[in-house]
């Protein structure tokens, strides 16, 4: 336990720390900015609406994953961040401030959305909403499986023992893509909590707001386990273990961590880059 206060202290003295935080914020901010900048314009729930939306946020994932992913890792989106928290590949002190800054984005990328458009043709910002014939079971579940589906993705791209098979945030964005295809007529298809707050807190719109927390984040985090899993299913147990007695990454041998402490897309080690 004093290891893990002494890691985390050296953590948040770290200039590259909080670089990555910074951009965090700017890259989700860019993110609720344009995704949700396209979401308003799709009043009808049409086929090419969806096909709108869906193209927005997942060229536009993909493009901030590209841009940001070597500073901060390019989560833009707290499931993924809790994820990698709880599977033990980022240190409590990144997760919370990464999450924060996530959160702080969508909701000034929605205010500058608010300002940029005018009042008869802003709607509602792209509010994620359920569907009238949805459940909120059936939209718990929806929002769950297209956010396992997307973290799955990210894990996988993130994961630097990984051969190169193509362009790894092509294929992230390609995951958001798909979800979006999936559920966007459903529930919005937000696979993201800081996504759908933006919109939520412009406008105070909070009805039904706890599906959009509470499955991508249970999502994610079990689509961070399924990676591991996959990766190498002997030595799940023990990380999984691990991960709830709140052992960094960091305390454990380099061999044993799949992602590492180090979550941008680089092979550079967690020494040289001091994270």
């Amino acid at each position: 336990r004093e290891e893990e206060k002494v890691y985390s202290v050296r953590e948040l003295t770290n200039f590259q720390f909080w670089k990555a935080v910074r951009t965090e914020l700017l890259a989700t901010l860019l993110l609720a900015m344009t995704g949700c900048g396209v979401a308003l314009q799709c009043t009808e729930a049409t086929p090419a609406d969806d096909l709108k939306v869906a193209l927005a946020f997942g060229l536009t994932v993909a493009t901030l994953v590209q841009c940001v992913g070597h500073v901060s890792g390019g989560h833009m989106n707290p499931a993924v961040t809790v994820g990698m928290l709880v599977t033990g590949n980022i240190s409590p002190a990144r997760a919370v401030c990464y999450s924060m800054a996530q959160c702080t984005g969508a909701i000034a990328g929605t205010a500058v959305l608010y300002g940029l458009i005018p009042a008869t043709l802003r709607g509602d910002l792209g509010l994620t909403r359920v569907h009238a014939a949805v459940s909120l079971a059936q939209a718990f579940g929806i929002e769950f499986i297209i956010t396992f589906v997307y973290a799955f993705a990210v894990f996988a791209n993130l994961d630097p023992k990984r051969k190169s098979m193509g362009s790894r945030s092509l294929a992230i964005g390609f995951a958001a893509l798909v979800g979006n295809l999936f559920g966007f007529h459903y529930t919005g298809a937000s696979m993201n909590p800081a996504r759908s707050l933006g919109p939520a807190v412009v406008l105070n719109s909070w009805e039904h707001h706890w599906i959009y927390w509470l499955g991508p984040v249970l999502g994610g985090v079990l689509g961070g386990f399924t990676y591991e899993y996959t990766h190498d299913s002997k030595r799940f147990p023990q990380r999984l273990r691990l991960s709830f007695l709140t052992v960094s990454a960091s305390e454990l041998p380099r061999s044993e961590t799949v992602l590492s402490n180090c979550t941008e897309m680089t092979s550079a080690s967690v020494d040289d880059l001091h994270i």
